[in-house]
């Protein structure tokens, strides 16, 4: 697996056991760079409901860069939880790159480590009665103090393909903030099309 590039060998016919052994291999690789970084990463789960956590922690060690994961299923998990202004969640909707930002904020405030990661979207097989469609999914990383990177995915299959693929987009994104050793600015809408990244 390239370190730079989760979505490298991947294609949208991927079985959920293929996808889920893909999903593993970047975790290993993730919790390898945290711990050669000495980094401890929080994550602020919606759409994925823990699985990017569980994917993690099935990585031995993983105890040793992992705070864990606030999982946040409703707008009111994401107020009371993550401290998350609810006028951001009505102004932008739950699926948005202001709350997947607001979200990992909220994560690194709750606590205290130096990295945090949200995803937030929609898994199907049907949709919130937005204009959004199933399959979207945004997620946001940060440094301690930085600002978020938001990234805006689009996926389809089934509800538990779309949770592994917007699980490993995380994945993904955390790696590549980390590759950074920085946050740059994005303008927040890059589409990723099933699984090839523009």
């Amino acid at each position: 697996m390239e370190e730079r590039d989760f979505f490298t060998g991947m294609s949208g016919d991927m079985s959920i056991r293929e996808l889920t052994d893909h999903a593993e291999k970047a975790s290993r690789v993730l919790i390898q760079k945290l711990k050669s970084l000495s980094l401890t990463l929080a994550l602020a789960e919606s759409c994925t409901a823990g699985l990017v956590s569980s994917l993690l922690a099935g990585v031995p060690g993983a105890s040793a860069v992992l705070w864990g994961s606030f999982v946040c299923y409703t707008k009111e998990a994401k107020v009371s939880m993550l401290g998350i202004d609810s006028r951001v969640l009505d102004e932008h909707g739950l699926v948005s790159g202001e709350t997947a930002g607001a979200m990992a904020s909220g994560a690194v405030q709750k606590s205290g480590a130096y990295l945090a990661a949200s995803v937030t979207g929609l898994a199907g097989p049907e949709g919130d009665g937005s204009n959004i469609a199933v399959g979207t999914v945004w997620a946001a990383a940060l440094y301690k103090g930085e600002t978020p990177m938001a990234r805006e995915f689009h996926f389809t299959g089934s509800r538990n393909s779309v949770r592994l693929h917007a699980s490993i987009a995380v994945l993904e994104l955390i790696n590549n903030v980390l590759n950074l050793n920085r946050v740059l600015p994005l303008d927040g809408k890059t589409k990723v099309p099933l699984l090839t990244k523009k």
